[in-house]
C-alpha cells in the first residue's frame, strides 16, 4: 500500500524557517528521524520510506506555495496513489501555535497552497493535517507574520510538534484517517 505525504512550503533560503514552511520543516524532521534523504525530482524534492508494510512517499513541491497542486497531481498520477492515501501538511493561523487538526475534507480557509491543490484535484475531498502557527499579529500584518521566522521560544518547541506530526502521519498510513482523527484531534501541545 502506497501513500503520498505532501509538506507545503516555499523554496529558497529566505523562506526556510518561516511559519509558512512548517510543512517542509516537518518533512525534513521526519527524514532526519528516519535516516532518509530528499532528492530533487520532477516538481518536488522527494523521499520515501517503508513503515509497517506501507511505502510512504514524501514530497516538498518546488513550485512555490501557490502552485503546489501541480506537484501533488503529478506525483499522485506517477505513483498511482488515490486521494484516500494523500495527506497534505499545512500551516494554519486559525489554530494556536503547537496545536493540530486533521480533516479528510474541508475548505482551504484562504490558504493559497490548499486553494491550488483543490483546484488541480477538483475538490476538497483529501486529507490535510493543519499545524497551528497562531495569529499573534497586528491588523494588516498577516503576510509578514506568516512569512516571518519562528520566534526563539517557538523554535524550542517546534521539534516536539514535528515529532507529533510524524506520529499522526504514520498513524494515518497504518490505521486510517478516521481512527487517527479520533485519537489525535484532541489536546494541543503547550507553548
Amino acid at each position: 500500500m502506497k501513500f503520498l505525504i505532501v509538506g507545503l512550503g516555499n523554496i529558497g533560503a529566505e523562506y526556510e524557517l518561516t511559519r509558512h514552511n512548517i510543512g517542509f520543516l516537518t518533512l525534513d524532521r521526519i527524514a532526519d528521524n528516519n535516516q532518509i534523504s530528499f532528492r530533487k525530482e520532477r516538481l518536488a524534492d522527494k523521499a520515501e520510506l517503508k513503515h509497517k508494510g506501507r511505502v510512504i512517499h514524501f514530497i516538498k513541491p518546488n513550485t512555490y506555495m501557490n502552485l503546489s497542486g501541480k506537484a501533488v497531481a503529478y506525483w499522485m498520477q506517477d505513483l498511482k496513489i488515490s486521494k484516500e492515501n494523500l495527506l497534505v501538511l499545512v500551516d494554519d493561523i486559525a489554530l494556536p501555535f503547537g496545536s493540530w487538526r486533521m480533516r479528510t475534507q474541508g475548505s482551504s480557509a484562504g490558504h493559497n497552497g490548499l486553494k491550488n491543490v483543490e483546484a488541480v484535484l477538483g475538490g476538497q475531498d483529501y486529507a490535510r493535517l493543519r499545524l497551528g502557527i497562531g495569529n499573534e499579529y497586528a491588523k494588516g500584518q498577516q503576510v509578514d507574520y506568516v512569512l516571518g521566522n519562528f520566534s526563539s521560544s517557538e523554535m524550542e518547541v517546534l521539534p516536539s510538534i514535528m515529532d507529533k506530526a510524524e506520529e499522526i502521519i504514520f498513524s494515518f498510513c497504518t490505521i486510517g484517517a478516521e481512527r487517527t482523527m479520533n485519537h489525535f484531534n484532541t489536546s494541543p501541545m503547550k507553548k
